[in-house]
């Protein structure tokens, strides 16, 4: 066996053991009381890793096999589309924007990711699960958009400062 064949399987292993890891942290969402957004979002750190140690393809690996093994797992199928849509998906997204080295480009580009996802929710959800909702949910949006993109911000920045610190573990990690 070559060694690149070698390395492509390591890769490809890695992708899939931090996808099992995810779905740890999904099935924990779904089972637990309170923190459900909190363990949903660290379940997206999987993928962030498996970008940062075995490039974006296995970090891609990590988020696709965790989200589809997700939807036919986890009870809760709203937790999946979370992980799906945002919160699995967006740790390995923001390594790609942000070699874009343009720092208005890259904040535009990630709330305007974070804003298309929140319009889906917010019309998918009000859509089926409230079709004649409380008239001041429907008031709300303004609040919802300006309260989540200040969370999305403090996500964001919170993400930046985690990933050189974990990429240095990786590459200590790695080195022995």
């Amino acid at each position: 066996m070559a060694k690149s064949d070698r390395t492509q399987n390591v890769y490809m292993a890695l992708g899939g053991v931090m996808a099992s890891g995810s779905l740890v942290f999904l099935w924990l969402a779904c089972t637990a009381p309170s923190g459900r957004l909190g363990l949903t979002a660290a379940a997206g750190l999987f993928p962030m890793a498996a970008a940062l140690y075995g490039g974006r393809a296995a970090g891609y690996l990590c988020w696709a096999a965790a989200s589809l093994l997700g939807f036919f797992m986890l009870p809760d199928k709203g937790v999946a589309l979370l992980f799906l849509t945002f919160l699995g998906l967006y740790p390995v997204v923001k390594g790609r924007i942000e070699s874009l080295r343009r720092l208005g480009v890259e904040w535009g580009l990630k709330l305007s990711y974070f804003n298309l996802v929140l319009t889906l929710f917010w019309f998918i959800f009000q859509g089926l699960f409230l079709p004649s909702g409380p008239q001041w949910l429907k008031d709300s949006a303004l609040l919802c958009y300006g309260v989540g993109n200040l969370i999305f911000v403090a996500y964001d920045l919170g993400l930046s400062q985690l990933i050189p610190r974990l990429s240095a573990r990786l590459r200590r990690t790695r080195g022995r």
